[in-house]
């Protein structure tokens, strides 16, 4: 099976190419796929920095041995939908699968680019090609208040088109179930499947609790900082943390949004210097493990949400605790994925504050959260992720070759072959990878487990919420 991976890649410093290099790393163990990487062009990112707040110099590096890369789009460009797809054209894959948010192609500053790039499934699609996209959120779920996004009524109407666009897609995968629900109901779509975000080990390593608390207590807040994930209210909250747990100490990893450059050094340059506060920047992906597993609790100070959260994902894949804004998409993750969470009010310093003395005070409280958290993500591990994507694509390969082979050979036209596949294929559905049955009325049809089941087991669902007792 011939996939093309369209998404972001390191070195890359934009959104969402740590997922791709991990979805690209697990593609690469299984001898049957043949992968290639078509990823954005490499520039120098000024929101990427390093601990010094110096940009990185991301040109300069190789590409990450061991993959197949063709660096054929570029961010902000019109010209992107063109060259991406004549390269696809060229490789004539079996899959074109798209790693997407919908800032992915260009910023809300440039529309047309972020349009024209959303617009690519639906015209790979159009021309033949097996289309999948994992999208990591929906507009409809985004705070554009908290987020800063202005003109707020146009920016609606072009992300609904945009919307619409995704879903020509032959499928698309979200990650939170609220997402698929919002695709059902509002745009009657048909083709959206629920999955997992999954932990980016294959076999994670359990916590080993000796590297925690000596002598620091570390309390970790990573991502891309500036728009919904903010530090302001973290930064308030730090010092009431440390009158209580006077060996606390905070460390800010991760680089600015691609919109925000400066963010975060703005914030360090604030602090008094006596603070026990470290600022890493942009983290390398071989420093990840050891920033996680000295780790004794992370923290998720976020305005609002724009999908399922890398960071709480990577804190089960190493056993840490975690202590996050209470939005409601990371209620429904916690309770979905059955992690250990606990949460404070939005912007609210002291709520926060006593959420991480709380867990910091506690040994025993941080070691239950640690082994449920660890728990979680091994069911959840990326190999299984992976797994379950590669099933979706087997079957309907197999479908559009039992089609093929009868009446309805490859020359009839696109409309037509779309039309007579709808009429004699039948709705599938996978548990939870599954999409709604337009002849029920929207509701899931299943098929059996032993055929198809998206997770390799499923979550309990008994939410630790120790911070409602």
């Amino acid at each position: 099976m011939k996939i093309c991976l369209v998404a972001t890649f390191p070195p890359s410093g934009r959104q969402l190419n740590e997922y791709a290099f991990h979805i690209a790393q697990e593609l690469q163990t299984n001898p049957d796929v043949e992968l290639i990487v078509l990823a954005d062009e490499l520039t120098n990112y000024a929101f990427a920095t390093d601990e010094n707040g110096h940009a990185l110099e991301v040109r300069e590096q190789p590409e990450l041995p061991g993959f197949n890369v063709i660096r054929c789009w570029k961010f902000g460009s019109l010209s992107t939908p063109v060259s991406l797809f004549n390269t696809i054209k060229k490789l004539n894959p079996d899959i074109v699968w798209f790693n997407l948010v919908f800032s992915s192609f260009a910023t809300p500053e440039n529309p047309f680019a972020a349009f024209a790039g959303l617009s690519i499934p639906a015209l790979t699609r159009a021309a033949g090609f097996y289309t999948h996209i994992t999208l990591h959120h929906i507009i409809e779920h985004v705070d554009f208040a908290a987020a800063g996004v202005q003109r707020e009524k146009l920016f609606r109407i072009g992300t609904d088109l945009a919307t619409r666009a995704l879903l020509k897609a032959n499928s698309v995968t979200v990650l939170l179930p609220g997402y698929r629900e919002t695709l059902i109901t509002k745009y009657s779509a048909r083709n959206v499947l629920l999955g997992t975000h999954g932990t980016f080990a294959s076999a994670p390593t359990p916590p080993d609790f000796t590297k925690r608390g000596k002598p620091d207590l570390r309390i970790l807040a990573i991502g891309h900082w500036g728009t919904y994930k903010r530090l302001e209210t973290l930064m308030k909250a730090f010092p009431a943390v440390l009158e209580k747990i006077p060996n606390a100490r905070l460390i800010v990893a991760g680089a600015n949004h691609h919109t925000k450059a400066g963010y975060w050094e703005a914030i360090r340059e604030a602090q008094p210097s006596a603070l026990p506060i470290e600022f890493r920047g942009y983290v390398p992906e071989d420093a990840i493990p050891e920033l996680f597993q000295t780790t004794s609790v992370v923290v998720m100070p976020y305005d609002s949400a724009t999908g399922s959260s890398g960071p709480a994902h990577q804190a089960c894949e190493y056993g840490v605790p975690i202590v996050c804004a209470d939005i409601p998409d990371f209620r429904g993750m916690a309770m979905d994925e059955d992690m250990a969470i606990r949460f404070y009010k939005v912007g609210d310093s002291n709520d926060l504050a006593e959420q991480l003395i709380t867990i910091l005070q506690s040994p025993e409280m941080q070691r239950q959260m640690a082994e449920h958290n660890f728990a979680a993500g091994m069911r959840m591990t990326m190999s299984s992720v992976i797994r379950n994507y590669l099933r979706w694509f087997e079957l309907n390969r197999c479908k559009r070759t039992i089609c093929n082979a009868g009446n309805f050979p490859e020359n009839r036209p696109l409309w037509l072959r779309a039309l007579r596949t709808r009429q004699l294929s039948p709705s599938w559905n996978v548990n939870p990878l599954h999409h709604a049955d337009a002849t029920t009325n929207h509701k899931p049809t299943r098929i059996p487990k032993e055929m198809l089941e998206w997770n390799s087991s499923s979550a309990s669902h008994n939410h630790l919420r120790r911070n409602e007792d």
